[in-house]
């Protein structure tokens, strides 16, 4: 697990544009069975009010047979439920991952080890679409 900076995600940076790394992601969701709950593409509503903004997209996706026994264990997680993962254009054109870290989200719900084992998956997920 890449360390975390002090805001609790977790970044990594791909080469591939966000439009890639993202049908990559989903890709790889439909394979495993997890739910999409959405895809909100902040670049394509920024547009539509009038502004311009790099290419920016949050995936909101989880499994209730992981996540319902962390909510079970610290209702408040629901705030961080679904897992999400952002992808956004960088000014250099590369592309931006960011998710919330495994272990800032232990913390701050005071996870046992087995509860937050259910939520590790998120760090496979996010190298598999940077590489």
């Amino acid at each position: 697990m890449t360390p975390a900076p002090d805001n609790g995600t977790v970044p990594l940076f791909s080469s591939r544009s966000v439009s890639e790394v993202l049908e990559h992601l989903l890709s790889l969701l439909q394979a495993k069975g997890v739910t999409i709950f959405a895809v909100i593409d902040h670049s394509g509503e920024a547009a539509a009010a009038g502004f311009q903004m790099p290419a920016t997209k949050v995936v909101i996706f989880g499994n209730p047979k992981a996540g319902t026994p962390v909510m079970l264990a610290a209702p408040d997680s629901a705030l961080d439920l679904p897992l999400k993962i952002l992808i956004a254009e960088n000014a250099d054109g590369t592309t931006r991952i960011v998710y919330n870290s495994v272990a800032y989200l232990r913390d701050r719900y005071g996870l046992t080890p087995e509860v937050v084992a259910n939520l590790a998956v998120i760090d496979q997920l996010a190298a598999a679409i940077a590489h």
